[in-house]
C-alpha cells in the first residue's frame, strides 16, 4: 500500500491540534516521485476579524521556506549557468559591499558560507524599525558593520543572497520567475491570515508576515514567498526529479557542511523536526509562520505541512514542533512499508 493511502492517518495529529484550538488550520500534502499526490485541509484560514474556512487553493505565507524553495534554488541555478561559483566571495558580485573598508570580513564571505549559515552574521536584526524606504534599507544592509559572532542560522545571510540574485540577474526579486503555485504577491481574498501585527496594526493577510521582508518591499531572500499546498508539492516533485540541476549540486544539497546543515536545507538527524524513520538522503526546512517541507530523495516521497500557527498571535504555545515531528514520523513509518 502506498504512503498516499495513509493520508488521513498522517493528518490526524494536525486535525487534533485544530480541534483542540492550538492552531487555526492546516494543509497536509504528500507527493510521490511519479507525480501522484494527496492533500487534506482542515480548519480556518482566518479567525479574526471574521472566520474564513481554509480551502485547498488558498495561499500560505511560507516564511523561511523562501530560503530553500526560492533563494537556494535560484542561486544554484545561477551556479549551473556559470554566472557564479559557490566559492565566489560576495564582493565579487556586490563590489559596493562594505565599500569603505576593503578588508571588511563581509566582503570575503562566500556564497557557500551564506547558503549553509557558516558566517559571523547575526540571526536577525530589526531592520524594519529604521523606517527607511526599501532601496535605502538595502544600502544600509550592505554598509552596516555587523557584530561578529559564531555561526548561527541567519536571516541576514539570505537577505544578502537576495541582493546578490538581484545584482546578477538585473531583476528585482518581485520580477524573478516562479513555479506554478508560488507567488510573492498572492490575492488577498485567497490568502491565509497570519498575525495581528502590533507594528502594522492589522491582521496580516496576503502580505508578508516577516517585518524585515515587508520593509524591504515584500520579497526578500529570507522570506516573502507564498504558496498553495499544490505549489509547494510541485517544488518537492521538481527536486525529486533532480531540480534541473547537475548531480553534483544536488549532492551538495544533501551533504552536511556543519552539523546537519547543507546548502540551504537541513539533513535529517536524530530528534529533528522531520520526525524519525526516513532514509539518509532526507532534507527539510521550516518557516516561522508554521510551514514546513520535507523530501526523502531515496524513497521518492515529499510532504508539506502548512499551518498558520501565528494567527492571531505568535505569542502562544501551539506545540508546532511536536506536531511536525509526529507527522513526519508517521510519513516515515508508512513510506518504509511500501
Amino acid at each position: 500500500m502506498s504512503v498516499l493511502e495513509h493520508l488521513e492517518e498522517i493528518f490526524l495529529p494536525a486535525k487534533r491540534a485544530i480541534e483542540e484550538g492550538r492552531i487555526p488550520s492546516a494543509a497536509l500534502g504528500l507527493i510521490t516521485q511519479n507525480g501522484q499526490r494527496k492533500i487534506a485541509v482542515f480548519g480556518n484560514a482566518q479567525l479574526e476579524p471574521e472566520k474564513i474556512k481554509l480551502e485547498r487553493h488558498m495561499w500560505f505565507d511560507l516564511a523561511s521556506l523562501t530560503k530553500v524553495i526560492f533563494t537556494t534554488h535560484r542561486v544554484l541555478t545561477l551556479v549551473k549557468s556559470g554566472r557564479l561559483t559557490l566559492d565566489d566571495p560576495l564582493a565579487k558580485h556586490i563590489p559596493d559591499l562594505r565599500q569603505y573598508d576593503t578588508s571588511a570580513p563581509e566582503r570575503a564571505l562566500t556564497i557557500r558560507q551564506l547558503l549553509s549559515h557558516q558566517t559571523h552574521l547575526p540571526a536577525v536584526e530589526p531592520l524594519y524599525t529604521l523606517g527607511q524606504d526599501p532601496e535605502t534599507l538595502r544600502a544600509y544592509v550592505l554598509q552596516l558593520v555587523w557584530k561578529s559572532g559564531p555561526p548561527v542560522y541567519s536571516d541576514i545571510n539570505y537577505i544578502l543572497l537576495g541582493i546578490l540574485i538581484e545584482r546578477i540577474t538585473g531583476q528585482a526579486l518581485r520580477n524573478q520567475p516562479l513555479e506554478d503555485g508560488l507567488s510573492f504577491f498572492p490575492p488577498h481574498e485567497k490568502s491565509v491570515a497570519t498575525e495581528r501585527c502590533a507594528w502594522r496594526r492589522r491582521v496580516i493577510r496576503g502580505e508578508v508576515h516577516d517585518e524585515n521582508a515587508f520593509a524591504l518591499g515584500g520579497p526578500a531572500g529570507h522570506a516573502g514567498l507564498f504558496g498553495t499546498v499544490d505549489g509547494v508539492l510541485n517544488h518537492a516533485l521538481h527536486l525529486l526529479h533532480g531540480g534541473n540541476l547537475p548531480p553534483e549540486l544536488m549532492a551538495e544539497m544533501v551533504t552536511p557542511i556543519a552539523g546537519n546543515r547543507a546548502l540551504g536545507w537541513e539533513v535529517q538527524q536524530t530528534g529533528w523536526h522531520g520526525g524519525e524513520g526516513h532514509s539518509p538522503r532526507t532534507i527539510g526546512h521550516l518557516g516561522f509562520t508554521g510551514t514546513g517541507l520535507w523530501i526523502d530523495l531515496d524513497r521518492g516521497i515529499g510532504w508539506t505541512l502548512l499551518t498558520n500557527r501565528v494567527h492571531p498571535s505568535r505569542h502562544t504555545d501551539t506545540g508546532i514542533m511536536a506536531l511536525r515531528r509526529e507527522t513526519g514520523t508517521l510519513v516515515g513509518r508508512f513510506s518504509a512499508q511500501t
